[in-house]
Protein backbone atom coordinates (compact mmCIF):
# COMPACT_ATOMS: atom_id res chain seq x y z
CA UNK A 1 0.00 0.00 0.00
CA UNK A 2 1.01 3.66 -0.91
CA UNK A 3 -0.88 6.46 0.85
CA UNK A 4 -0.56 10.00 -0.67
CA UNK A 5 -1.29 13.35 0.76
CA UNK A 6 -1.75 16.15 -1.92
CA UNK A 7 -1.63 19.60 -0.83
CA UNK A 8 -0.79 23.34 -1.81
CA UNK A 9 -3.91 23.92 -4.07
CA UNK A 10 -5.87 27.45 -3.19
CA UNK A 11 -7.56 30.30 -5.87
CA UNK A 12 -5.07 32.49 -7.69
CA UNK A 13 -4.79 35.18 -10.14
CA UNK A 14 -3.84 34.29 -14.11
CA UNK A 15 -0.42 34.32 -14.63
CA UNK A 16 0.29 33.46 -11.09
CA UNK A 17 2.25 30.17 -9.80
CA UNK A 18 1.27 27.61 -7.25
CA UNK A 19 3.11 24.24 -6.24
CA UNK A 20 1.64 21.45 -5.13
CA UNK A 21 2.96 18.84 -3.38
CA UNK A 22 2.27 14.81 -2.85
CA UNK A 23 3.45 13.43 0.27
CA UNK A 24 3.82 9.54 0.24
CA UNK A 25 4.05 6.66 2.69
CA UNK A 26 4.12 2.98 2.84
CA UNK A 27 6.17 0.98 0.67
CA UNK A 28 9.30 2.33 -1.38
CA UNK A 29 8.05 5.41 -3.28
CA UNK A 30 11.56 4.64 -5.63
CA UNK A 31 10.10 1.88 -7.23
CA UNK A 32 6.76 4.14 -8.42
CA UNK A 33 6.58 6.32 -11.37
CA UNK A 34 4.08 9.12 -10.31
CA UNK A 35 2.05 11.56 -12.46
CA UNK A 36 -0.03 14.51 -11.79
CA UNK A 37 -4.04 14.64 -13.04
CA UNK A 38 -6.70 17.24 -12.98
CA UNK A 39 -10.47 16.94 -13.66
CA UNK A 40 -12.56 19.60 -14.26
CA UNK A 41 -16.55 19.88 -13.58
CA UNK A 42 -18.00 17.67 -16.29
CA UNK A 43 -15.00 16.75 -17.86
CA UNK A 44 -12.53 13.37 -17.88
CA UNK A 45 -9.56 12.94 -15.55
CA UNK A 46 -6.47 13.87 -17.46
CA UNK A 47 -2.82 13.89 -16.69
CA UNK A 48 -0.87 16.84 -16.64
CA UNK A 49 2.49 15.65 -15.67
CA UNK A 50 4.64 12.30 -15.59
CA UNK A 51 7.96 11.43 -14.15
CA UNK A 52 9.60 7.84 -14.34
CA UNK A 53 10.61 6.36 -10.61
CA UNK A 54 14.20 7.62 -10.72
CA UNK A 55 13.34 10.81 -11.50
CA UNK A 56 15.27 11.56 -14.60
CA UNK A 57 12.13 11.83 -17.33
CA UNK A 58 9.25 13.61 -17.25
CA UNK A 59 6.78 14.08 -19.82
CA UNK A 60 3.99 16.62 -20.06
CA UNK A 61 1.32 17.04 -22.70
CA UNK A 62 0.98 19.90 -25.28
CA UNK A 63 -1.31 22.18 -22.94
CA UNK A 64 0.69 22.48 -20.18
CA UNK A 65 4.03 21.65 -21.33
CA UNK A 66 6.99 25.00 -20.74
CA UNK A 67 4.09 25.97 -17.58
CA UNK A 68 4.32 23.08 -15.24
CA UNK A 69 7.38 21.27 -13.97
CA UNK A 70 7.13 17.58 -12.11
CA UNK A 71 10.34 17.14 -10.07
CA UNK A 72 10.81 14.39 -7.20
CA UNK A 73 12.62 14.08 -4.31
CA UNK A 74 12.86 9.72 -3.25
CA UNK A 75 14.76 10.21 -0.07
CA UNK A 76 11.83 12.56 1.15
CA UNK A 77 9.10 10.20 -0.63
CA UNK A 78 7.57 13.84 -2.19
CA UNK A 79 6.77 14.93 -5.82
CA UNK A 80 5.60 18.43 -6.56
CA UNK A 81 4.25 20.18 -8.93
CA UNK A 82 5.14 23.14 -10.00
CA UNK A 83 2.31 25.56 -12.49
CA UNK A 84 3.09 28.89 -13.48
CA UNK A 85 1.82 31.49 -15.78
CA UNK A 86 -1.73 29.88 -14.80
CA UNK A 87 -4.73 29.79 -17.06
CA UNK A 88 -8.78 29.85 -15.96
CA UNK A 89 -8.87 26.69 -17.70
CA UNK A 90 -6.27 25.23 -15.29
CA UNK A 91 -9.11 25.37 -13.06
CA UNK A 92 -9.67 21.54 -11.80
CA UNK A 93 -8.92 19.37 -8.72
CA UNK A 94 -5.51 18.07 -8.80
CA UNK A 95 -4.42 14.61 -8.10
CA UNK A 96 -1.43 12.88 -7.51
CA UNK A 97 -0.70 9.08 -9.13
CA UNK A 98 1.37 6.43 -8.24
CA UNK A 99 2.13 3.10 -10.30
CA UNK A 100 4.13 0.33 -10.28
CA UNK A 101 6.57 0.61 -12.94
CA UNK A 102 9.58 2.18 -13.76
CA UNK A 103 7.69 5.04 -16.71
CA UNK A 104 4.32 6.94 -15.97
CA UNK A 105 1.54 6.43 -18.49
CA UNK A 106 -1.74 8.81 -19.19
CA UNK A 107 -4.32 6.19 -18.28
CA UNK A 108 -6.11 6.55 -15.26
CA UNK A 109 -6.23 2.60 -14.86
CA UNK A 110 -2.78 1.86 -14.86
CA UNK A 111 -2.70 3.67 -11.79
CA UNK A 112 -2.82 1.97 -8.62
CA UNK A 113 -2.83 4.38 -5.93
CA UNK A 114 -4.31 7.88 -5.80
CA UNK A 115 -4.15 11.09 -3.68
CA UNK A 116 -7.38 12.71 -1.90
CA UNK A 117 -7.33 15.69 -4.92
CA UNK A 118 -6.46 19.60 -3.90
CA UNK A 119 -8.43 22.54 -5.52
CA UNK A 120 -6.68 24.52 -7.84
CA UNK A 121 -8.80 27.64 -9.36
CA UNK A 122 -7.36 30.05 -11.55
CA UNK A 123 -9.51 33.75 -12.01
CA UNK A 124 -9.15 35.86 -14.91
Amino acid sequence: QVQLVTSGGGLVQAGDSLRLSCAASGRTFSNYAMAWFRQAPGKEREVVAGITSGGSNKVYPNSVKDRFTVSRDNAKNTVWLQMDSLKPEDTAVYYCAAESRPFPTGSVQDYDYWGQGTQVTVSS
